[in-house]
């Protein structure tokens, strides 16, 4: 028999600067917290982005 599916979580990306929640993406559940250096467009540069749950 085939294994079940995991299904994939929705999790946002806050800007750690302004707390903005600029990109949303899909990720696997188990796994390590995201953080990124992704571009905010409100300080107009790019800033680390952590992930967040709803």
């Amino acid at each position: 028999m085939a294994k079940p599916k995991k299904k994939k979580e929705i999790v946002f990306l806050v800007c750690e600067e302004t707390g903005d929640r600029n990109y949303t993406i899909f990720k696997k559940p188990g796994t390590n917290k995201l953080e990124l250096m992704k571009y905010s467009p409100r300080v107009r540069k790019h800033t680390k982005h952590i992930e967040k749950k709803k």
